[in-house]
């Protein structure tokens, strides 16, 4: 079995792998990118001197406008590329990214982020073959895997980093499995009470129950589930693992966009009119099938 990394140790990793690195790529849930957002590894990128690439991953579950948008208040910040690491969509606008950001021959390009934003796949689809494992649960990279992707670039994947948070701050954003928990309700409860403000109808969804009291909901998923204990009471702390699991895999869709943060993508920045491929154009965001760029 595979252990997770402490925190502690994950970060001392990170730092080493960044510092050795010529580019850092970002990977964030394109469910919400914001809130999956390291703003520590940013800061340690640019304290480097190190290119940054905001890459969302997950975009098959997002509408391609509301990646639009994302990709152009992101890119204000920092180049931006959106895409399906898992289903190698929009993969060669990646490659491209990394081109354009260093002429460096060869790249190192480290890829950080919180744990279960994808980081293994995204390794995986610049590599072009599914040899490293990837999954669901959050903190399963052991240890900075490198891989070469192309004769001119080499890929390293390292720990997710776990922000300072509570514990149910951190659960909600996928920081910390729900078995980490020592009672994963309250970040449950927290968890639907975010996604009930932006989708009401999300239980009703996926669980087919429907209560405005996220405990009361959870009882009834519960009991829906058959997850029941002694005398048949329903068992609340698994039902909550559950919403968390599901809500970490990406089997619960439901997705923020800049104007829930109070922004506006409307306006385009100089710095997404410049530079970089990643950021030149909204055409060169969008998702297409096909092979990466292993060439020079």
């Amino acid at each position: 079995m595979v252990m997770a990394v402490r925190p502690q140790e994950a970060w001392a990793i990170v730092r080493r792998v960044v510092e050795q690195a010529d580019v850092v790529l970002e990977v964030v849930d394109a469910r919400d990118p914001m809130a999956t957002r390291s703003r520590e590894v940013e800061r340690l990128a640019e304290r480097m001197g190190k290119r940054l690439i905001i890459v969302i991953n997950k975009a098959d579950l997002v509408p391609r406008s509301v990646m639009d948008a994302w990709k152009r208040v992101l890119s204000r910040e920092y180049p931006t590329i959106y895409l399906s690491a898992r289903d190698r969509l929009g993969t060669r606008y990646l490659w491209r990214a990394i081109k354009a950001a260093t002429s460096k021959r060869p790249v190192t390009v480290a890829v950080v982020g919180l744990p279960n934003v994808g980081k293994s796949t995204v390794l995986n689809a610049l590599k072009g073959r599914h040899s490293a494992s990837t999954s669901p649960v959050p903190g399963w990279t052991k240890a900075a895997l490198a891989a070469k992707a192309a004769t001119w670039l080499k890929v390293i994947d390292t720990p997710g980093v776990v922000p300072k948070g509570d514990e149910e701050e951190l659960a909600v954003r996928g920081a910390l499995r729900p078995e980490s928990l020592n009672d994963p309700v309250p970040a449950a409860a927290k968890l639907i009470e975010v996604l009930r403000r932006k989708d009401p109808a999300v239980l009703l969804k996926h669980y087919g129950v429907d209560d405005s009291d996220p405990y009361a909901a959870l009882e009834k998923i519960a009991r829906r589930r058959n997850l029941l204990g002694k005398g048949g009471e329903p068992n609340v702390e698994e039902a909550a693992r559950v919403v968390l699991r599901d809500w970490q895999a990406g089997r619960i869709v439901v997705y923020f966009t800049p104007e829930d943060y109070g922004l506006k993508p409307s306006r385009v920045s100089r710095r997404e009119t410049s530079g970089s491929d990643a950021g030149r154009s909204s055409s060169s965001a969008q998702l297409s099938a096909g092979p990466g760029e292993p060439s020079s």
